[in-house]
């Protein structure tokens, strides 16, 4: 068995619990203009091989990095699935489940464009009620998804809502849940994370890539095309450098917002523009925290 089947056999043994899985899409959001440490593009990258590589191989990461074995991240992997990975190579692939259809992705906290994954890509994954770093206690695989149903069915009764969906109670949610969107998500912490086992490679993995429409007749938009595969664009987030607020992510981050806008003379931000802060190495974190109040507050293009 590879290490990617053992996570599986894992997970359906601890997790059993069998209910229909959804006819929804696996996402894949990435940052396409963020600087890998030889100097190429993650874009650059993924154009000239084909292959979409974990953080223990690019030693970058949207969340939190801890590419190595004895780190949280290997930790964490080390709980979910039972000591199936022993070495760096050959890690999962992160990405989220799009029960909701949302257009900028299931996940957009981990980048402004998104790989949507084939159907046949699910029987290699598992699934988690939230984020891997929180250490979830609900997993479940396509073939053994009833505790994620139930766990999402627990948090609408809870909250009245879940996944960027609200609804009074969890019959009119499952309802809502299936209506077709073209607003974002923005939902930035709430998703059923997808860990995709033994690989992702675009032309077999991936039905299309879904962009930000800033990255519109730039470098990142040629090497985005040359993937091979249909590019599609999404809405997009802008807002004014001067209307980043200090509420959401500290004090710091409205005064690099109105820097970087001054910087490249662009008053109004967007995923391009703070990308070139992140390849002139603004305060990596800082950046961060801008795409953040970019995807929750940003309007579209």
């Amino acid at each position: 068995m590879t290490p990617g089947e053992r996570a599986l056999a894992h997970v359906r043994a601890l997790f059993p619990a069998v209910a229909p899985f959804p006819d929804a899409p696996i996402t894949v959001n990435f940052h396409p203009d963020r600087l890998l440490p030889d100097g190429r593009t993650v874009i650059e990258h993924l154009a000239a091989d084909g292959i979409y590589r974990s953080q223990f191989e690019t030693r970058i990461s949207n969340g939190l990095v801890f590419p190595y074995p004895g780190g949280d991240r290997d930790r964490w992997e080390q709980r979910m699935f039972g000591g199936a990975y022993t070495s760096a190579m050959g890690r999962p692939v992160y990405g989220a489940l799009n029960l909701a259809g949302h257009p900028d992705g299931a996940a957009p906290r981990f980048g402004s464009c998104h790989l949507l994954l084939r159907p046949h890509v699910a029987a290699r994954a598992t699934f988690s009620l939230g984020d891997s770093h929180t250490e979830p206690a609900l997993l479940g695989t396509a073939d053994t998804f009833g505790a994620i149903w139930d766990g999402l069915l627990a948090q609408v009764a809870r909250t009245g809502q879940a996944l960027g969906v609200t609804a009074a109670g969890r019959h009119a949610w499952a309802a809502a849940l299936a209506a077709p969107r073209t607003d974002a998500g923005r939902t930035l912490d709430d998703y059923v994370e997808a860990q995709i086992h033994d690989g992702v490679t675009v032309a077999a993995d991936a039905a299309a890539v879904v962009a930000d429409p800033s990255f519109r007749g730039t470098p990142t938009e040629a090497a985005l095309r040359s993937l091979g595969v249909e590019v599609r664009w999404h809405r997009g987030f802008r807002l004014p450098a001067a209307e980043f607020p200090a509420d959401l992510r500290g004090e710091q981050v409205p005064p690099l917002a109105r820097e970087i806008a001054a910087r490249y003379g662009q008053p109004v931000l967007d995923a391009e523009i703070i990308g070139r802060a992140a390849r002139d190495g603004d305060h990596p974190q800082l950046v961060k925290y801008l795409w953040h109040i970019l995807v929750i507050r940003g309007r579209p293009a």
